[in-house]
């Protein structure tokens, strides 16, 4: 019987509790990028699945990702509970930690993920529907793609890479994001006002706060305190400044002066499209995959958006669901197999078309999954609750008044931006 580690054990409860720090660092991040009257809405909404998702991942969350095999789509209850889940002998997912403490890193992400989608609908969907949804979505769409990637099922027999989310967490939150807000429509007077983000220092608090927490996220996801853990590390970390600094030149380069939205922006996109890869790919590259991720995210946000006119409030779509899909491309580019045998080919840029091929089906896989499992989300919160969004006049006075009945600024009347 392979032995308990308390190095990896320490480093893996670490990493737990930094990402847990992660939802409460986009919550300030999102409400930084609201009107005043809208972030305690805004806030409350990733805020409130740390209560609602650690109790479905203890209930039946944990079970259904990584217990049994249902079709290769979903786990059984065999875990209902934790029942089962040891916390005192190692395995099965690590040789050197107990099933407990793995469940401990893996409920962090059931948390932040369904949190992502919340800055697609900011600003106007009800906060009832938007719990319920959450409740449904995680059950339908994170539970499955959980399974399916790093429970044993199709997509990990298949041999698909997704190293700490990128199509778990980012692109079926993005895709989700797109169809939600799609759904619920643009804000009142979207297409008319002039947006400005209310607290820009917020905006970067919550990004400081994701980069920090990132690094439990994507070096945590090595399973222990051991060289893939330090690989993970500094690939994250640089794909973050590169990102950042590419965000930065392309704002230069259309004219404008650097901004603190734009960094902010830039870094944490730069950690979205290294998620998938980070355990996977040489140092160097990480440089080219969080260079290139800013252009790319830039341009849905600025001319694919408005060219469709869809209201993604605050690009979770543009940030999270694009730049998931080139951290998953750029995994299939990238790869090598010498740096982590779970890796069963090299990447394209050695020569294999293999992994690419294969990383390509995973994001059909996951858009599907995504957009499939949105739509009968949206249909039970509909059914439970009535409409999902505000009415005209809630959305006047804020939701913030209207939703949860405070205010964070309290000298505040509630009726302009």
């Amino acid at each position: 019987m392979d032995a308990l580690n308390s190095g990896d054990i320490s480093w893996m409860l670490t990493s737990s509790a930094l990402v847990l720090l992660m939802t409460p660092g986009l919550a300030f991040f999102y409400g930084g990028l609201v009107k005043r009257k809208n972030i305690i809405n805004t806030i409350m909404s990733s805020v409130f699945i740390m209560g609602l998702g650690s109790v479905l991942w203890v209930l039946i969350g944990y079970s259904l990702s990584f217990s049994g095999d249902i079709g290769g789509v979903i786990g059984d209850l065999s875990w209902f509970g934790l029942s089962g889940v040891d916390s005192a002998a190692a395995g099965p997912f690590s040789a050197t930690i107990p099933n407990l403490c793995f469940a401990v890193f893996q409920m962090m992400f059931a948390i932040i993920t369904p949190a992502l989608i919340t800055g697609a609908v900011a600003e106007r969907i009800r906060f009832s529907s938007l719990f319920v949804f959450v409740a449904v979505w995680s059950v339908i769409v994170y539970y499955p793609l959980a399974h399916m990637v790093w429970g044993g099922g199709l997509l990990q027999k298949l041999g698909a890479l997704d190293f700490a989310g990128g199509n778990v967490v980012h692109i079926s939150s993005g895709i989700s994001a797109l169809v939600l807000a799609m759904i619920v429509g643009k804000r009142k007077n979207h297409d008319k006002a002039t947006y400005h983000p209310h607290n820009i220092p917020f905006v970067l608090l919550g990004a400081a706060l994701l980069w920090f927490g990132w690094f439990g996220f994507n070096a945590g996801s090595a399973g222990g305190a051991n060289f893939l853990a330090v690989h993970a590390f500094m690939t994250t970390n640089t794909a973050a400044a590169s990102a950042m600094l590419s965000w930065m030149l392309i704002e230069k380069l259309h004219g404008r002066k650097p901004t603190l939205v734009g960094a902010s922006t830039g870094l944490v996109i730069g950690l979205v499209a290294i998620t998938p890869a980070a355990g996977f790919v040489p140092i160097w590259s990480s440089i080219v995959i969080g260079a290139l991720v800013s252009p790319i995210c830039y341009f849905f946000i600025t001319v694919v958006k408005p060219r469709f006119g869809y209201d993604d409030a605050l690009d979770a779509f543009g940030c999270h669901g694009v730049g998931g899909m080139w951290g998953a491309v750029a995994t299939g580019i990238f790869a090598k197999a010498s740096i982590n045998p779970a890796a069963k080919w090299d990447g394209l840029a050695f020569g294999d078309w293999s992994l690419f091929l294969r990383q390509l089906v995973s994001i059909a896989a996951t858009i599907a999954v995504a957009v499939v499992g949105t739509l009968i989300a949206v249909w039970i919160a509909k059914l439970l609750t009535g409409s999902i969004r505000v009415s005209a006049r809630e959305e006047n006075i804020g939701l913030d008044n209207s939703e949860h009945e405070e205010s964070a600024y309290p000298a505040f009347n509630g009726m302009d931006n």
